[in-house]
This record gives structure tokens, C-alpha cells and sequence, in this order.
């Protein structure tokens, strides 16, 4: 049968060999010390080279942004360093890979501060749990961030991108999605303020664009993609209301004012479908709105990937889950193989046990 998602593509300049892409999945294994990419990710991400582009893990643009134990940042000579390793081994087996630019925002606890409270666009608490060397513990109520500190943010960010080319990425992503910090600016049960990042849609939405325009000055625009989930609802104190689809809109329609390299969405998940104010179908409406490239995430089969692409809703399809237990998996999409299940027990725990132990199709047949 035809496979839309073995066809090659092209990000502007950047020549992909598939449509396949790698999702962004926190792993949890890198140095917890110094928040640094490890041997251990280098060959994790080196096996799984086959993939059309890979979008890493999400990775801090500063210590502010943490929020998690073992997650990797990109505002240190060391992180930079960790980095380059892993993308010299992807290239080195004929991969391209991009950096996934994290800020979790309230989604953090004080443990990973020194004491001090996680940051948010207002000081609303979203109930939720983060995960510390000490176990998991409650969210808190968040400091809200002055307009001076929403500015180093933004710089931040620039920061981290000019980072991530000097570890030797192909492009970066920004993360404006599943709850984390840019996310919750958008949302107006997780933002009240009342200046200009507040209020309207318009400013909920600026410190995106403010973003992308300081990036823009040291990564090239088709270098930068952008991940929404216009749909997200529960968990991480994120609810839709009669704001959240008017403010998508606005935010898709206005990319395009941007060369990027990508708009990567998230459809909605089967039970948020029937909720009211959720867009059940986010390829549908947003695939007329764009008119890049748009990736699209979301519980994919092969089947139902080369389906979409087909149908003309999405230019590539990324796949988290089905990558962990099938590092080959585009060679197993073109032979029509069996795939792979993960221990989903060592999704985030140390060792390479259930994370660099899965065996390509060849070598099963071996």
C-alpha cells in the first residue's frame, strides 16, 4: 500500500527523508547535577535517527524554567556540551534533530528553587503534583511575574535557542503547549491578569510572539517551529472555556505572519471530544488556517498516520509512545512489521533498562 508517511519533505532548506517525525517525550535520564544530556540519551536518540526530524525532550532555558528530577536544560556550558554529543550522533546516522525550548512555569515546586515559589502569569494554584527527588509532591500557589520578569523570560528563550545551534541542532521548538508556562499565558482560567499580558486574546497570546521574535534573531525562522494543544483539557489546572477556541485562532492565524519551519499540534484526546468549548477536531480547523507546514500528534497508528497525511489535514506525523519500544520504527512502518510494546513501568525511571534495551527488527531476525 502507499505510505504518505515514508515520502520525503522539505522544512524549507532542510531535506527530511520521511514524514515521520519523533515526538518530544520527557524520558527522565538525564544528570540530575547538572541537568546535562548523558551517554545514556546520546544513544537513545542515535538508535532512533531514523526518524524523519526528531523534536527532543523538553529541555529549560533557565534554571527558573525547572520543574521535574532528571530533565535536561540548555542555559549551561555543560548542557551545551551534553547536547552536542547527542546531536553529533544523530547526524553522524543520518538524522536531524531539533531542541524542544522548555519553561514549565507554575508546574514546579520550591524544593527546585532554593525555597522560592515557580513562576506563572497569575498566582493561581493548578492542583496538580510535581515530581521531586523527595517523591511526588502538591503544587503551590505561584508568583506572579512582574513585566520586567516576563522580559528576561523572553530573553531567556533567546538565550536558549542561540544554545541550542551552538550544541549543533538543526532548529529549535518552542513549547507553548500541555499545560507548561506560555500555555498557561494563554489560558484564561490560568491567567487574570489585567496589563498588557492580559485581558484580551491579543495580549494573553504576546509573550508568544514575543518569543519568536527575540529567537528570530539568532535562529533563522524556517529553523523554528512552534507545539499547540488548542484542545488540552484537565490536568495541570488547564480548562477550556468560551475563550479557548477564539484564542487558537487568533494564535494559528497569526504564525503565519512567521516563515517557520512547523506548526505542531495536538488533536484532541477521544475523552475530551464531547466536552463544550473543545475543538474535537483540531486538524480539521486548523489545517485551512495554516499554511505551513503543520506536524500533527495524537495517539497515531500507521494506519491512521499515512491516513491524515493522505487526506491532506497534515504534512507529517509525529509518534511518541510507539518510538520508545521500536527505535526502527519507520524501517518497521515500511515492512509492515509488528510492533513493539514498552515497559511502561521504566518510562521515567534511571538506567537504560526500557529505554536503550529494545531491539531493532534486524535484530530480532538475527
Amino acid at each position: 500500500m502507499s505510505q504518505p508517511l515514508l515520502n520525503p519533505i522539505a522544512l524549507h532548506d532542510l531535506a527530511l527523508k520521511n514524514r515521520v517525525v519523533m515526538a518530544p517525550m520527557t524520558r527522565s535520564r538525564a544528570d540530575n547535577e547538572h541537568n546535562a544530556a548523558n551517554e545514556l540519551m546520546t544513544t537513545y536518540y542515535a538508535q532512533r535517527a531514523g526518524a524523519g526530524l526528531i523534536i527532543t525532550e523538553g529541555s529549560q532555558i533557565s534554571k527558573q524554567a525547572v520543574g521535574y528530577i532528571n530533565t535536561p536544560g540548555i542555559h549551561s556550558a555543560e548542557q551545551v556540551a551534553g547536547w552536542k554529543k547527542v546531536t553529533g550522533a544523530v547526524h553522524a546516522e543520518g538524522g536531524k534533530i531539533f531542541l524542544q525550548l522548555w519553561h514549565v512555569g507554575r508546574m514546579s515546586h520550591p524544593y527546585f528553587h532554593g525555597g522560592k515559589l515557580p513562576v506563572a502569569p497569575s498566582p493561581i494554584n493548578p492542583n496538580d503534583k510535581a515530581f521531586t527527588p523527595e517523591g511526588f509532591k502538591d503544587t503551590v500557589t505561584p508568583h506572579e511575574l512582574t513585566i520586567p520578569e516576563i522580559k528576561q523570560i523572553v530573553q531567556d528563550f533567546k538565550t536558549a535557542a542561540r544554545n541550542a545551534i551552538d550544541a549543533g541542532f538543526d532548529g529549535v521548538e518552542v513549547h507553548a503547549s500541555n499545560g507548561y508556562l506560555l500555555h498557561q499565558f494563554f489560558v484564561s482560567t490560568a491567567n487574570v491578569r489585567t496589563d498588557a499580558y492580559g485581558g484580551s486574546v491579543e495580549n494573553r497570546a504576546r509573550i508568544l510572539f514575543e518569543v519568536l521574535d527575540a529567537i528570530k534573531e539568532v535562529v533563522p525562522q524556517h529553523r523554528i517551529g512552534v507545539r499547540l494543544n488548542p484542545s488540552m483539557h484537565g490536568g495541570f489546572g488547564i480548562t477550556v472555556n468560551e475563550d479557548t477556541i477564539p484564542t487558537f485562532d487568533y494564535i494559528v492565524e497569526h504564525l503565519n505572519k512567521y516563515n517557520l519551519a512547523y506548526v505542531h499540534l495536538t488533536e484532541a484526546s477521544p475523552a475530551n471530544k464531547d466536552v463544550p468549548h473543545i475543538e474535537p477536531q483540531v486538524a480539521k480547523r486548523y489545517r485551512p488556517k495554516y499554511k505551513g507546514t503543520l506536524i500533527l500528534n495524537g495517539g497515531f497508528t500507521q494506519e491512521t498516520g499515512n491516513k491524515v497525511i493522505a487526506d491532506g489535514d497534515a504534512d507529517m506525523v509525529a509518534f511518541g509512545v510507539p518510538f520508545i519500544a521500536n527505535p526502527d520504527l519507520v524501517e518497521r512502518f515500511a515492512q509492515n512489521a509488528e510492533l513493539q510494546q514498552p515497559d511502561q513501568s521504566k518510562f521515567y525511571a534511571p538506567g537504560p533498562e526500557g529505554y536503550v534495551n529494545y531491539p531493532t527488527l534486524a535484530e530480532v531476525e538475527a
